[in-house]
């Protein structure tokens, strides 16, 4: 049992970098820097659960490697960011969600939390921020429903966000890890969707022509990022 495990664990590790690996978007003037930081805080409480957890270092390592590719990301952003007005925005809220508020939760859950607790707290902290994560994807779902186009959910995103939910599902399921299972078994179905979407939607029939403010509306809304989210 402990053989099969692991290997999930590992695989659940591949998948999850493969994730963390493909952002949706190609420039800082399309790249949208908030699900970049929910994400690198989401990946902060799967670091802890993994450490304050007893047989749960490959769910840290992941997490961790996930960590640094996000501050990456976020660090871009900063450098080339178009305008000095998200730049400043971006700053603020990376200095608010991913260092005070992660500092101040992990000193309150070490000292003030024992045992079993801890990790129970720990563990829901994982769900709530994973579960926030999937805005991105629903997002992305609503937009190629209204455009009846998969141009803005990229295959790669869906496929691997399929399968990372499903190899961590069932790691939840042989560890029985409810915390790691809810997250990812939601992120599952999710990926799911999203194939049957992209293949509904992957020969999109030829648009009706719409003038006037109808037709620059529609495009305001096709112009809007989207990122897929990913799970631990």
């Amino acid at each position: 049992m402990f053989s099969i495990i692991a290997l999930f664990g590992v695989l659940g590790n591949i998948t999850t970098g493969l994730v963390y690996l493909s952002p949706a978007n190609r420039s800082t003037e399309e790249f949208e820097s908030i699900p970049y930081i929910c994400k690198l805080l989401n990946a902060y409480q799967w670091v802890y659960y993994g450490i304050i957890k007893p047989d749960s270092v490959l769910v840290a390592t992941i997490n961790g490697f996930g960590a640094v590719v996000e501050l990456v990301f976020i660090v871009i952003f900063l450098v080339f960011a178009s305008t000095q007005k998200n730049e400043g925005k971006t700053a603020i809220l990376f200095g608010a969600l991913d260092l005070v508020f992660p500092a101040v939760s992990f000193l309150l859950m070490q000292f003030l939390l024992h045992g079993q607790l801890r990790i129970d707290i720990s563990g829901i902290f994982c769900v709530v921020f994973s579960m926030i994560t999937y805005s991105s994807p629903l997002s992305a779902m609503k937009t190629v429903v209204s455009a009846k186009s998969v141009e803005y959910m990229p295959f790669l995103l869906s496929f691997f966000l399929f399968i990372n939910g499903g190899v961590w599902t069932v790691y939840a399921f042989l560890t029985k890890d409810y915390f790691i299972g809810i997250p990812n078994g939601s992120g599952f179905l999710l990926g799911t969707a999203q194939l049957i979407l992209y293949v509904m939607y992957m020969n999109p029939k030829p648009s009706k022509k719409i003038s006037g403010n109808d037709s620059e509306e529609d495009g305001s809304k096709l112009d809007e990022p989207l990122i897929s989210n990913l799970v631990s």
